[in-house]
């Protein structure tokens, strides 16, 4: 092939690792420790900063095994590429249904919540018509590239840098008295189950890790700048997480239950700051939301390419670039009509699913490090046996951990979900007659 020939058929790189950096945090949205805030706070009785620190304990030990099969993996796929390699292209195929959902869901959800908000703000126009333009203005930028991406995320990351600053400087001075800084993480109540059951809803805030790894083929010397890129992201977004809800709690350690703890955010940002700190929190968040489901639009249509390339899904649709774009048009056209159904969705339901997927893919990414280095590889020395051993023993077991803290009914919608794809696999194989088509690199 010539090489004009192959330029129209491969992904643009072009991103280093201050942009994945920012692809990242615009993805997990820094503004969505107010979205959980109240939720979380009253499962865990109070303890959001505690539930925050053992959530980022936990993604950290898979950020590192993410990190780890990037150096090794650097084609576009994520999970999906990664667990190939570890167990074959059978459970490949199964990790990358399970990671479809996650992706697929998140972009909905970013609508839902657009909409919701804004509603709020002007009640006279229906939540569906938001979260319509917005999904219309997110696929326009998708479809002409990864550059548009990237520079709606340099804005929506300012955007969101502004409120902080104002919400910091403004809680600076309103701590309560009384109050111990080591409160947000230990009082004489501390319920480890309940911090944990709180720490499994809050692994939604860490998905742009995952995000970043998605972007191998566009990435510039993806061997170096995706796991750092993916660490660095995990760390500032823990560290971040974890201050705001610290401070939040020094300023308003109240804890709201029932039905307002859906809106125990605003409730706290009317106490720091009253109309203008809410009205300056509203435009942040839909801008946050606007910036993750741009992310997340991006990554879930190259993991359909990826597996659309394989002819693991219809090779037509997903498997092709646009000639003029460079980009999988078609599947972002498909996550952009799965996302119209975000008008008859419950947040707290597709939440609940995006969690699932995550946990269920970082479980396997960890065990997927464990197979390819030592036992594929057989890579000798201690130095191994910590890296690829104990490191991703100790992220698998974190996230089973949080993942069995899951409520019933998610556990058991993800699963059939699971086995959708076992079955969809069964027809593609016709019975495991055929193999499924082995991983490509363009």
């Amino acid at each position: 092939m010539s090489r004009a020939a192959a330029d129209t058929t491969s992904l643009k790189r072009s991103l280093g690792i201050p942009t994945l950096v920012v692809f990242g945090l615009a993805y997990l949205v820094p503004m969505t420790v107010f979205t959980t805030y109240g939720i979380v706070n009253e499962i865990t009785g109070g303890y959001l900063s505690s539930a925050y620190l053992l959530t980022l304990l936990a993604v950290l030990f898979t950020a590192i095994s993410y990190a780890t099969l990037s150096r090794k993996i650097t084609s576009a796929g994520s999970a999906y590429a990664y667990t190939r390699q570890g167990f074959g292209p059978k459970v490949g195929f199964l990790t990358g249904w399970t990671v479809m959902i996650d992706y697929v869901l998140l972009p909905m959800l970013n609508y839902l919540l657009i909409g919701v908000y804004l509603t709020q703000q002007f009640p006279a126009v229906p939540g569906w018509v938001f979260a319509l333009l917005a999904l219309v203005v997110v696929t326009g930028l998708n479809i002409v590239g990864i550059d548009a991406v990237k520079s709606a995320n340099v804005v929506i990351i300012a955007l969101q840098a502004v409120f902080f600053v104002v919400f910091f400087a403004i809680a600076a001075q309103s701590f309560q008295p009384g109050v111990n800084a080591f409160d947000p993480f230990v009082r004489g109540d501390f319920n480890l189950a309940a911090v944990t059951a709180g720490a499994a809803i809050l692994c939604l805030s860490f998905l742009g890790f995952d995000a970043i790894s998605t972007m191998a083929e566009e990435a510039r010397d993806p061997q170096r700048t995706i796991p750092r890129a993916i660490v660095t992201t995990t760390v500032i977004a823990g560290v971040f997480f974890i201050a705001v809800s610290w401070v939040a709690y020094m300023t308003f350690p109240e804890v709201i239950t029932g039905e307002g703890a859906d809106s125990a955010a605003l409730s706290m940002l009317a106490h720091l700051g009253g109309n203008l700190l809410t009205s300056l929190f509203l435009a942040a968040y839909v801008t946050g939301a606007m910036g993750s489901a741009l992310a997340s639009q991006a990554s879930v249509s190259r993991i359909m390419y990826s597996m659309g390339r394989d002819r693991v899904l219809p090779h037509r649709v997903f498997g092709t670039l646009s000639q003029r774009f460079r980009t999988p048009t078609g599947a972002i056209l498909v996550v952009a009509v799965i996302s119209i159904s975000a008008v008859f969705s419950s947040v707290d339901f597709v939440a609940s699913i995006v969690s699932f997927g995550a946990l269920t893919a970082f479980s396997l990414v960890n065990l997927s490090v464990i197979s390819v280095f030592l036992i594929k590889k057989n890579v000798p020395g201690k130095k191994s046996i910590f890296i690829h051993g104990c490191l991703p023993t100790i992220g698998f077991a974190l996230t089973v951990w949080l993942w069995t803290s899951l409520s019933l009914t998610t556990l058991v919608v993800g699963l059939c979900w699971i086995a959708v794809g076992l079955l969809y696999l069964i027809w593609l194989t016709r019975g495991f007659k055929r193999p499924v088509p082995e991983m490509t690199t363009p």
